[in-house]
């Protein structure tokens, strides 16, 4: 979700991401961020200001990874009914 997230947009804050996905806990999101920079999925810039601002980006392997994520939604979709049994 946090990929699908930023695909198409330059970058989203920390706050952003728990907007758009409203089930996912502060902890979670937390990890799953600084796992996914961890894999060179994610750029993680942190601005010097007050009150500090984080922003993440994808890098060119996030960015080449969406194609497969879209297809994976994709058969998900066709195939619902089948794997929620």
């Amino acid at each position: 979700m946090i990929l699908v997230n930023l695909e198409g947009k330059e970058k989203l804050r920390y706050k952003e991401f728990l907007i758009a996905i409203p089930d996912i806990s502060q902890k979670m999101l937390s990890s799953t961020l600084k796992q996914l920079e961890a894999d060179h999925f994610l750029i993680r810039v942190a601005h010097a200001e007050i009150p500090p601002r984080v922003e993440y980006s994808l890098t060119e392997m996030g960015k080449s990874l969406m194609p497969v994520l879209q297809m994976m939604i994709g058969w998900s979709q066709v195939h619902f009914e089948e794997v929620t049994k």
